[in-house]
């Protein structure tokens, strides 16, 4: 039911998210090189003629030289936005833009939002079926009931692309995946149950279709709406609902779910009472869908029953209903066979394929990410919505439907080889660090600001405490701090936690830890006090030594070496470890991992074969399979040189360590990176290309991470800082506030600890 988690945020964040960087959420990047005149002459013309002539001749090879297999049009008229009603066309574009970003970012599905400025069916209609060359699918959404059943049974009947209501039928495929598993559970086949579905609308309506269509029978399923039962002969029912009346004597929703099995609710917050969950049969399954609140809440359930299994539309609660778990895979598995059309049967295989998947071991980083064992069981009915093999999963079972059911253009020959392809089509790092983030709602931490005068760190702040994260704990002059939140329409300023180290309680305890630590390297204990009153640096990290905060995060107002510095002065490196710094490079389909960036100017063997180590450690907790190159301007000894021998014995170590990675060395970039290249080496360790990139020194690392960001316009990590004995990052100069709240996410996590 719901599609984002249950956040915070003031409406000013809101806006602010909207409108910085570049206005809306999309944009639009060329696919192809555009950087010559022949280029622009194959793009545009003369070339294009070439494929405007395969078309003409062939129409299916538009999804050969077009966008055409890969776009879908996600449409609205407005009219019913969200839980907010009708509020017009132009007033739904963030929600269109947003469905679209949520198309790429879970099934790398391109979609360009249209807004359409009518309520009258007949021409919404001609509008989108006359789009139908340009895309692969079509996604309606947010259209008010009836309008929105007229409108897509005859956009369907019209069309010969998929087209799918999400609103219908995205929450009736994870409210049936999450059916069939409740009656697993609780020992219940589909022709028994008996079934009560508080709410007639468009989501409800499509419920009810979708598990009839799966064997729940006609007479054992009880609708309801405003006004009570939908019996056959009540007065003024529209076709839609009387579709779904039956004999019976029940008037009222506590009548109709009194020995009721299941409980759909598609309705109002507080439509079901205490008295009518403990009316229900034994094991009840309780759907609350309604959203943002429930019709009846999991706790209140659990009051008056101990036996009863219940999902809501709410991140905050187990078993969420979230629409994001199918409407991205389905178009995926529909469009990479050129269906004509979403068709029941392709609905059930995703039903069924979500059903499966939750009943699977829950793989170790998806646990991980929530903070808790996760296990198909009563609190575990439907996958993590983040899990990566939805990717995996659901197309393919909705392609094979497509398929055998007959609306397939194309077939897939080999299942094997298109999971592969779909699990490369995306970047694991992104999927892990939204379960990173969940992971930190799961298990809030306290984070030590160390700049928080600074109106970059003391965004971080804000959004690090309203989205759920934790409680940042903010270090600066009372009053400059005070200042500037009002300068940012903080509503609540006194809520937060200010530490100045001027009248701070933290302070004796901290000059007497200090004095006792650097008595013997030349300060005296007026020094000690004065570095503890003056340096936020370390005045910081005395607090995260003293446990007043979990983990600590600085840089942005004094370069990277001077914080390193000033942290050094209080915080050791963990026992046994070398800190070292990790810049992260994520890319469409890749990430890349460069190490040391940030701290050892040249290290020794021994210190290589540690930095290899622990970087590929963060890169599987990131969700990749380490692969390490330990870099060079030679490949093998060609050409020889002077500063070989440390790379060659660094493997060395790592073969006597029996490690659990792969790892090569020495080895040029190319021959590391592009397997063309590394098809010249056959004896070589690496199955593919590094993803792990040891660097010979820090001159190399660091010219290499910034010439990487700024040339290669790659999103970038960190530096992320490895190896203190309390997590501790130090943010580069440059960074904006999501950079910051990124590495404070992770320092919270333990990612980068």
């Amino acid at each position: 039911m719901s599609e984002g988690s249950n956040v915070e945020f003031t409406e000013r964040e809101a806006l602010f998210y909207h409108k910085t960087i570049r206005p809306g959420k999309l944009e639009i990047i060329a696919s192809k090189p555009m950087a010559t005149q022949r280029d622009l002459s194959l793009a545009y013309s003369p070339g294009v003629a070439v494929p405007v002539q395969a078309i003409a001749d062939d129409p299916a090879t538009a999804y050969d030289y077009t966008a055409k297999g890969n776009l879908v049009a996600v449409i609205s008229n407005g009219t019913a936005i969200l839980g907010m009603g009708n509020l017009g066309a132009l007033a739904s574009k963030p929600v269109m833009e947003g469905k679209a970003v949520l198309f790429k970012r879970f099934a790398d599905v391109d979609s360009i939002d249209i807004e359409l400025d009518t309520e009258d069916c007949d021409a919404f209609i001609e509008a989108v079926a006359l789009m139908e060359p340009s895309f692969g699918g079509i996604n309606l959404e947010d259209i008010k009931a009836p309008e929105c059943f007229i409108i897509e049974q005859t956009l369907r009947e019209r069309m010969k692309i998929p087209v799918m209501h999400d609103d219908q039928h995205g929450t009736a495929i994870i409210a049936a995946a999450g059916l069939v598993n409740a009656c697993r559970i609780t020992g219940r086949e589909f022709k028994d149950i008996k079934v009560v579905v508080n709410g007639a609308g468009a989501s409800a309506l499509a419920c009810t279709s979708l598990i009839k269509s799966m064997g729940v029978r006609q007479e054992n399923v009880t609708m309801c709406d405003s006004r009570g039962v939908i019996y056959i002969g009540r007065e003024n029912v529209d076709q839609f609902k009387s579709a779904h009346a039956i004999e019976t004597e029940d008037r009222t929703l506590a009548e109709a779910v009194e020995g009721a099995d299941v409980f759909l609710g598609l309705s109002v917050a507080g439509a079901m009472t205490q008295d009518m969950a403990r009316s229900m049969a034994k094991n009840p399954i309780i759907f609350a869908m309604a959203n943002p609140d429930p019709e009846i809440t999991p706790p209140d359930v659990a009051e008056v029953r101990d036996d009863a299994i219940v999902a809501t539309g709410r991140s905050d609660y187990p078993n969420q209903v979230n629409n994001v778990l199918g409407f991205p895979f389905i178009f995926r598995g529909a469009l990479d066979v050129h269906a004509t059309a979403i068709n029941e049967e392709m609905k059930i295989a995703a039903a069924n394929a979500i059903a499966e998947l939750a009943r699977e071991q829950v793989p170790e980083e998806v646990a991980a990410a929530y903070g808790k064992t996760q296990q198909f069981g009563r609190e575990y009915i439907i996958p993590a919505p983040f899990d990566p093999r939805l990717m995996e999963v659901v197309p393919s079972a909705v392609a094979k439907a497509a398929m055998d059911s007959g609306v397939a253009q194309t077939e897939i020959t080999d299942f094997d080889e298109y999971r592969h392809a779909l699990k490369s089509r995306l970047n694991p790092t992104t999927s892990v660090l939204t379960q990173v983030y969940s992971q930190v709602k799961e298990n809030p931490k306290r984070v030590i600001f160390a700049e928080a005068e600074d109106e970059i760190v003391l965004r971080a702040a804000i959004q690090y405490r309203d989205f759920g994260y934790g409680d940042p704990v903010l270090v600066g002059r009372t009053e400059k701090v005070l200042a500037k939140m009002d300068e940012l329409g903080v509503a609540d300023p006194d809520t937060y936690e200010i530490q100045n180290s001027a009248v701070s309680e933290h302070v004796p305890p901290m000059v007497e830890m200090l004095y006792q630590r650097l008595q013997r390297r030349g300060y005296m204990e007026r020094d000690v006090q004065r570095m503890v009153n003056q340096d936020r640096n370390v005045f910081a990290s005395g607090l995260l030594k003293l446990g007043v905060g979990d983990a600590m995060i600085t840089g942005v107002t004094r370069p990277f070496s001077q914080s390193l510095t000033e942290v050094r002065r209080v915080l050791d490196p963990k026992e046994g470890q070398l800190p070292f710094g990790i810049h992260v490079l994520v890319g469409k389909n890749t990430t890349t991992f460069l190490a040391d960036t940030t701290i050892n100017e040249r290290p020794s063997a021994e210190d290589l074969a540690k930095i290899a180590t622990e970087t590929a450690a963060v890169a599987k907790r990131l969700g990749h399979e380490p692969r390490v190159a330990f870099l060079s301007f030679s490949t093998f000894g060609n050409p020889s040189g002077r500063w070989l021998d440390p790379i060659r014995e660094a493997v060395r170590i790592l073969d006597q360590r029996d490690v659990s990675f792969e790892y090569e060395g020495d080895l040029a970039p190319d021959a590391a990176l592009n397997p063309n290249i590394m098809k010249n080496y056959p004896f070589s360790r690496l199955s593919g290309p590094a993803n792990v990139l040891v660097m010979p020194g820090l001159q190399s690392a660091n010219i290499s991470a910034k010439l990487l960001r700024e040339l290669a316009g790659q999103a970038t990590i960190g530096p992320m800082m490895i190896g203190m004995e309390k997590p501790v990052q130090i943010a580069p100069m440059t960074a904006i506030a999501p950079d910051v709240l990124t590495l404070a996410v992770l320092a919270a996590a333990g990612i980068a600890g």
